[in-house]
């Protein structure tokens, strides 16, 4: 996949950008693949459609019952006025349809075609049964208890357009027209590396000195629950010559370069460096907390992401960043990120000009009504809050937080 960047246009180093700049400017550069496969419908849960879904047919193909009881003509039930009335026959889902004969009834089941002749079904437990005949039932209107063709979906009608994600109310729906294969955009291809000396791999022994890499979890992690063909690098050393020849070889047959660390402006961060060297610089530092510095480029052709190394700057900016920019890649065209106004449980001190978004998680207080509790030790190296929270709070740059205050409110359901 290409890259639409200019390569003559620079960041402004003296700006920061803010969180909704920097998002925005993100997907307008995202390209979206554009090879399709065909793949069975139970293969394509998580993937994106290629090809809007079309029906050839109604849905349901024939009015049929929607209670078990019996199918009649409401003029006949006019006519008998409370007289018994004869059983013909009985229908059960998966019949053919048949002919209700002049002044009497069917015995139906849930599902079966409705007889021709026949325009509304009484509940069963409205009828009594008497021998071959029922009596006591109700005077009822036409099309009560009937599913009408065509009532669910209509043929030629647009059941799902290009760029939905196929979910398992999809893969259902998808299947009720009698699809059994769809045609989807291919998987994002991922190279993923981490810089960091100090850094070592879950399963080694501990070292004095050393931490374990947990930001490497959290990247495949998100990758994979957004259907990524990932490729993992591991640690690369923290040298500018190592980094450059990372970034090469992970733009090689991908689509996307993630990395985690190395992004900000100390003497031993060489991915900023490595990236003006080789490719070019587009974006970098975003006017938040946590998780300023995050660039974004291009090498060879490929696009380039750099998130910061800090645990929670890694998450809070994959769920920001990466994941809707991944997404737009994919295809999906639905990228809005529901949130709600709910009232902060806590006091907080906001200073230093850059919005926060700080781990939270919804309470209900004394009178059941929601509220936010906040994770005390809002660092961003403590993974843990991330953990313990059902979501994030944005409080926006230079506001001073007083319990009660309204707070945009980001669910993890909508964030990961």
């Amino acid at each position: 996949m290409t890259s639409s960047i200019n390569p003559t246009h620079c960041y402004n180093e003296q700006k920061l950008l803010s969180t909704e700049q920097a998002l925005q400017q993100l997907l307008d550069y995202a390209r979206p693949v554009t090879t399709v496969e065909t793949l069975p419908l139970l293969e394509a849960e998580g993937r994106v459609l290629a090809q809007p879904i079309i029906s050839t047919i109604n849905v349901p193909p024939l009015d049929n019952s929607a209670m078990d009881g019996y199918a009649m003509n409401s003029d006949d039930l006019i006519k008998a006025n409370g007289k018994p009335l004869v059983i013909s026959h009985r229908i059960c889902a998966g019949d053919s349809v048949s002919t209700l004969p002049a002044g009497q009834v069917v015995r139906i089941f849930t599902g079966a075609p409705i007889p021709k002749g026949a325009n509304t079904v009484i509940m069963q437990e409205h009828c009594e049964v008497i021998g071959n005949t029922i009596g006591h039932y109700p005077k009822q209107a036409a099309n009560v208890n009937i599913r009408q063709a065509g009532e669910d979906i209509t043929a030629g009608t647009t059941l799902l357009p290009i760029g939905q994600v196929i979910r398992p109310q999809e893969m259902g729906l998808i299947a009720s027209i009698g699809l059994a294969t769809v045609e989807v955009f291919r998987p994002l291809r991922v190279s993923i590396f981490f810089t960091g000396d100090e850094l070592i791999e879950a399963g080694t022994e501990s070292q004095v000195g050393k931490i374990y890499n947990s930001n490497r979890y959290t990247l495949n992690g998100l990758l994979q629950r957004l259907g990524c063909q990932v490729n993992d690098l591991g640690i690369i050393e923290d040298k500018l010559s190592a980094t450059k020849d990372a970034l090469q070889l992970a733009a090689k047959n991908a689509d996307l370069v993630i990395t985690s660390g190395g992004v900000s402006v100390g003497e031993e961060d060489h991915v900023k460096k490595a990236l003006e060297e080789i490719g070019s610089l587009t974006l970098w530092k975003i006017k938040m907390k946590p998780g300023k510095p995050v660039a974004y480029g291009n090498i060879d052709g490929t696009p380039f992401l750099g998130l910061p190394g800090n645990p929670v700057s890694t998450f809070v900016t994959c769920c920001l960043f990466a994941k809707p920019y991944i997404q737009r890649c994919q295809g999906q065209t639905k990228l809005a990120r529901r949130h709600y106004s709910i009232p902060a449980g806590f006091n907080h001190s906001h200073k230093g000009g850059r919005a926060e978004y700080i781990r939270v998680r919804m309470m209900t207080d004394e009178k059941g009504k929601p509220v936010l509790e906040r994770f005390t030790n809002q660092g961003s190296g403590v993974l843990t809050s991330a953990s313990w929270a059902d979501g994030l709070a944005l409080i926006k740059e230079d506001i001073q937080v007083t319990q009660g205050d309204l707070l945009p409110y980001f669910p993890m359901n909508e964030l990961i």
